[in-house]
């Protein structure tokens, strides 16, 4: 793997732990609440961490990626860290 590759997998692999981080946080609110707004808190829980999971799919394949085709996979990768912290900030807005 590339030094330029295992670098943006090394600040991929930190911001899902972010991302873990966060979801336990607002995982935690959720279940302070009262039952009706739970649920939807939950959902939204559940919400974030199927982009999560896409991340990491996406990531393990640039990992598993050879020569230069991991420039291809790099865009797929910042779009769904991109939709990542757009879920993020929508989540924490509505746990306000």
């Amino acid at each position: 793997m590339s030094e330029k590759r295992d670098a943006f997998v090394q600040k991929l692999k930190a911001k899902i732990d972010e991302w873990n981080a966060e979801i336990d946080r607002l995982h935690a609110r959720a279940e302070q609440t009262e039952a009706e707004a739970r649920k939807e808190y939950l959902e939204q829980v559940e919400e974030l961490k199927k982009h999560r999971d896409e991340a990491r799919q996406k990531m393990e394949k640039l990992q598993e990626a050879g020569g230069d085709a991991w420039e291809d996979l790099k865009s797929g990768v910042e779009m769904a860290v991109e939709s990542m912290a757009q879920a993020i900030k929508s989540a924490r807005e509505r746990f306000k």
